[in-house]
């Protein structure tokens, strides 16, 4: 029987000094990768507020 221990795995990261990318470029990278599907939900979101907001305005006149 082998009585040495057995050595741990350490895991491996690469050693670069690159932050990580912040949350709004990784948001733009996925909006220019996916395209046509991106601008049709920014338009749909853009109508939904401008409607809430013009509905809001006008209930509380």
């Amino acid at each position: 029987m082998n009585d040495s221990p057995t050595p741990t795995p350490t895991p491996t990261t690469p050693a670069t000094n690159e932050p990580k990318p912040s949350y709004v470029k990784l948001a733009m990278r996925n909006m220019v990768r996916k395209g046509q599907k991106s601008a049709t939900h920014f338009t749909i979101t853009a109508v939904g507020l401008l409607a809430f907001f013009i509905g809001v305005s006008y209930l509380t006149r």
